[in-house]
């Protein structure tokens, strides 16, 4: 078998995409246009990386009818555990572009520790093959909130180069693994590391991007440091129509179009996520300024088209030129270089 990146979604849905003109709550309205597919964060980021020519295969937790499609759309091998699979809804208005999203909560596994079993064994497996390995959205419920730091930490363990894009208390587990690569948004940054400083429970937001951010670049570089410090690879926070930074131990960089591409920002996430883990598994020296850039590209590529998991390819080769990287510092001095 050829080396492949492996994504694991533990909470996979089916995508519907309903377009119609303009959107107005408390009427009965014609949809011009519907689209399903078979969805979920991990699931995109296979898509986005095959779309790159790189070898994917996507792996977590279905149901039977699920894990069927999954396997006649990509190369894919889910365990079937679940009672039935989620659905997220997409609202599309051709008028001016708005999108709203409403997110269906994930079914509990019939046997949940059953199923993490199981899937510790598929991973187990797979890890001569990869390199390497993405863990993606949210988690259903009985799922361990740190189940996907464990994972992460096996696939580490092995050499194996490891995003986890989650959220909550998963986020928060996850930070705690030594070598990992983060890619939260400014909301999930902010929630991680409040509960680092407080008791307080933290929650699981729904899976899209910040679209407003508040903070500034040197607020979210000092938001990091501490993770960094205690060992975590790299943070990229992604800050919507503001672009992203790269926050990692050899220091910080910003990057951003010089103006914001409108369109659909589902997915966009999973498409910076595809890009990075791209590069970290074929580099054992990463160039971050260069894997920022193609971040963001490759982001930008995903908002210009309707649906999730899916990149327009000629638009992020030519957007490239025009990102504008910039060395970042903290508030009170620059990272070590």
């Amino acid at each position: 078998m050829a080396p492949v990146i492996l994504t694991v979604t533990l909470n996979p849905a089916y995508d519907m995409t309903y377009r119609l003109d303009t959107f107005a709550r408390g009427r009965v309205q014609r949809v011009t246009e519907v689209e399903q597919r078979i969805g979920g964060k991990g699931i995109n980021v296979s898509r986005v990386l095959g779309q790159l020519g790189i070898e994917a295969l996507a792996t977590g937790f279905s149901d039977e009818a699920f894990a069927s499609a999954a396997a006649q759309d990509l190369p894919a091998d889910f365990i079937p555990v679940l009672p039935r699979v989620r659905r997220t809804v997409v609202i599309t208005e051709s008028a001016d572009g708005t999108t709203t999203g409403l997110w269906e909560p994930g079914a509990r596994p019939n046997h949940p520790e059953a199923a993490m079993d199981r899937l510790r064994l598929r991973i187990t497996t797979l890890l001569p093959t990869l390199r390497g390995m993405v863990i993606s959205g949210s988690l259903p419920s009985g799922v361990d909130p740190a189940f996907p730091a464990e994972l992460a930490g096996t696939a580490l363990a092995a050499g194996i180069p490891t995003i986890c894009d989650v959220d909550g208390p998963a986020l928060v587990a996850a930070a705690a693994i030594p070598g990992v690569v983060l890619v939260p948004n400014e909301d999930e940054l902010a929630r991680l590391t409040a509960s680092r400083s407080s008791s307080s429970p933290v929650t699981e937001s729904a899976e899209t991007a910040c679209s407003h951010p508040a903070a500034t670049t040197e607020t979210v570089i000092t938001t990091a440091q501490p993770l960094l410090d205690a060992g975590v690879r790299a943070v990229i926070a992604t800050r919507g129509p503001a672009g992203m930074i790269a926050c990692t131990q050899s220091g910080s960089w910003s990057a951003a179009l010089p103006e914001p591409m409108s369109g659909n920002p589902t997915g966009a996430g999973d498409a910076a996520a595809a890009a990075v883990i791209a590069a970290l598994a074929t580099s054992p020296q990463p160039d971050w300024p260069t894997i920022l850039t193609d971040a963001v590209a490759t982001s930008a590529a995903a908002v210009a088209v309707p649906v999730a998991g899916q990149i327009d390819l000629a638009l992020r080769e030519g957007l490239s030129s025009q990102i504008i990287v910039t060395r970042a510092r903290r508030a009170a001095q620059e990272l070590p270089s």
